[in-house]
């Protein structure tokens, strides 16, 4: 199998404190993970390590071919084109369109062809089930549609893994679920989801690998799958 994320014996630092260490983990292609724990545990600082917003300072870690440990600053937009992040405020343009949202990513991403990004942000809106939607401005849209449309974003330049954190944290169950369903759809046509969350609701009802932060340590836990009925 071929890995997209690989930590061992790492540790991560916020400023000088220590918020998790000795982290052994990998993630390999083209599966769906979880990110668990509470509040405060280190999620946040997993994740910012990932798309290299922290530095990893100690022990050894790749993420889709990039080296976490000698990642230059110059190099930090080249590894952030095959990631794909979400979050959990959508962190959508409010002053222009959905499609225009999505254009200005391609064109920072160094896309040329207008013929070609109209068709990449077609493409990516029908993926999420919003393609009718993007003449709309982000708050002519609910929560749920913003955030498909962040998932849309997230998808542009076909990532190697998505990271999504807390894609949920802002929506009622019954959208959580929704948008649950995109990721899931997303996941199944081969793309790599780490997800962190405190959702316990959608792991029971999506169970699947699961990572956990807690005591200053990321491991993974074994999940029990719901009986079915």
């Amino acid at each position: 199998m071929q890995n997209v994320l690989y930590l061992k014996d790492a540790s991560i630092f916020q400023g000088e404190n220590l918020v998790l260490s000795n982290i052994n983990i990998e993630i390999n292609k083209g599966e769906f993970v979880y990110l668990i724990g509470k509040t405060g545990t280190g999620k946040s600082s997993f994740m910012k390590t990932l798309y290299a917003d922290l530095p990893l300072n100690k022990g050894e870690g790749s993420i889709v071919d990039f080296n976490l440990r000698t990642l230059k600053e110059k190099d930090i937009p080249f590894l952030r084109r095959k990631l794909g992040v979400v979050f959990q405020d959508f962190k959508l343009l409010t002053d222009r369109t959905i499609n225009d949202n999505l254009l200005f990513v391609l064109k920072a991403t160094g896309w040329k062809n207008k013929n070609d990004m109209n068709t990449r942000v077609d493409e990516v809106l029908k993926k999420v089930d919003m393609k009718t939607k993007g003449f709309k401005y982000p708050h002519e849209l609910s929560g749920g549609e913003q955030q498909r449309v962040a998932i849309a974003r997230a998808l542009l330049n076909d990532p190697e893994l998505i990271l999504a954190d807390e894609p949920t944290g802002n929506l009622d169950p019954q959208t959580s679920i929704e948008v649950m369903e995109v990721l899931q759809e997303i996941n199944k046509n081969g793309n790599t989801i780490l997800m962190a969350t405190h959702d316990y609701a959608l792991l029971l009802k999506y169970p699947s690998k699961t990572l956990k932060c807690d005591e200053n340590q990321v491991f993974e836990v074994v999940q029990r799958s719901k009986p079915t009925t």
